[in-house]
């Protein structure tokens, strides 16, 4: 997958330099899993072209000699309001899997969030994590037809460190991703949290229909206060679309939501997570901590959710393909490149802290 003689990273000036290197680089069944999305990808398409819609108001003549990118999250001090979102199965990218993406987030002052379908075990990555500096960790679950093990897993993630515990509500089935179907994409024999599950649709199922065959399709509100009688983590939901099921995540104790569309790869044609991104904050109104993920590319997107009034953004893909591309190493260049935009982009619209934000430095045109 990996050429053997390691990139210049220093030539790397975006993330999509690392999306264009990763095509190169991995084989094709394995990019189009990662790279893909369901039904005609319409969704998928539109997270990245609807940032484009959104413009920046830049104010002048202010003192920006010294800008602070710094914020938090859920309590956390973070050098930059920045998370690698949960994806499963960072083997598919590079040998060292979630450790490597761990250490980088822990370097880079972001946050790391780990999938209940990662390579590598709740523990290790705590320990990589903690090798690498500390730095704020979070479990995303999907909640198990068998409860119990989720159960554990959280018992487990609470022993091991884990901030948070961020439950995606947005995969009661699998969404219908064409690309996978069509290369006969497996599951893989590599689960860091528990052994290999029995395919539940036949063996030659496609990864994301034996994932959805063994979560929960009725999980429902009131299962909030179970999840937060777990452990003493913040719960956020993740994969809010609407006003209404932000208003009810917050009455059920959510702490945070994330605005997600799970990166386009469940129901196509849902919008845009930046153009809902102020009616869920609004319906939030100051009482959770609203994210956002699902098409950050660059520092002005983050600028655009920052202002829209998220607390910060999570980032996928282009985590992945950076770690396809050079490790660790790949994943710290990719927080620096947006660290790098982040500050550069900040001094240009006239702010000089994200907390001075706000909705008068966007418009929105058609």
């Amino acid at each position: 997958m990996n050429a053997s003689e390691g990139p210049d990273l220093s030539r790397m000036l975006s993330l999509a330099d690392f999306e264009r290197l990763a095509a190169e680089r991995m084989d094709r069944e394995t990019f189009d899993y990662i790279s893909g999305g369901a039904g005609d990808e319409v969704t998928l398409a539109g997270n990245l072209t609807a940032f484009a819609r959104w413009r920046l108001r830049p104010r002048v003549l202010r003192d920006v000699s010294v800008v602070d990118a710094s914020a938090t999250m859920l309590g956390a001090r973070l050098r930059l309001p920045v998370g690698v979102a949960p994806m499963a199965f960072h083997h598919f990218a590079h040998p060292d899997a979630e450790l490597a993406s761990a250490r980088a987030a822990a370097h880079a002052g972001g946050v790391f969030c780990l999938s209940t379908m990662s390579s590598r075990s709740i523990e290790e990555v705590a320990a990589a994590a903690d090798q690498a500096g500390g730095g704020a960790r979070w479990l995303q679950l999907y909640v198990h037809r068998q409860r119990a093990r989720s159960e554990e897993l959280v018992r487990r993630a609470a022993g091991a460190g884990y901030g948070a515990l961020v439950v995606t509500v947005d995969l009661p089935v699998a969404g219908r991703r064409e690309r996978d179907v069509r290369n006969a994409f497996a599951y893989p024999q590599v689960f860091g949290n528990f052994p290999p599950p029995r395919a539940v649709s036949g063996e030659e199922a496609p990864l994301a229909a034996v994932v959805g065959g063994f979560n929960d399709a009725t999980l429902s509100w009131p299962d909030l206060a179970w999840l937060r009688g777990l452990s003493s983590m913040p719960v956020v939901v993740k994969g809010i679309l609407t006003g209404e099921d932000a208003a009810l995540a917050v009455e059920h104790g959510a702490a945070a939501v994330v605005v997600s569309n799970h990166g386009g790869r469940q129901l196509d044609r849902t919008p845009a997570t930046i153009d809902v991104l102020a009616e869920v904050v609004d319906a939030v109104a100051g009482r959770a901590e609203v994210y956002l993920d699902s098409g950050v590319r660059r520092g002005v997107d983050i600028l655009t959710a920052l202002a829209l009034g998220a607390r910060g953004v999570f980032v996928g893909r282009p985590m992945q393909y950076a770690l396809a591309v050079a490790g660790a190493e790949g994943v710290r260049r990719a927080f620096d490149i947006l660290a790098t935009e982040l500050a550069t982009d900040m001094a240009l619209l006239g702010v000089r802290s994200v907390d001075e934000l706000n909705r008068g430095h966007v418009t929105r045109s058609e």
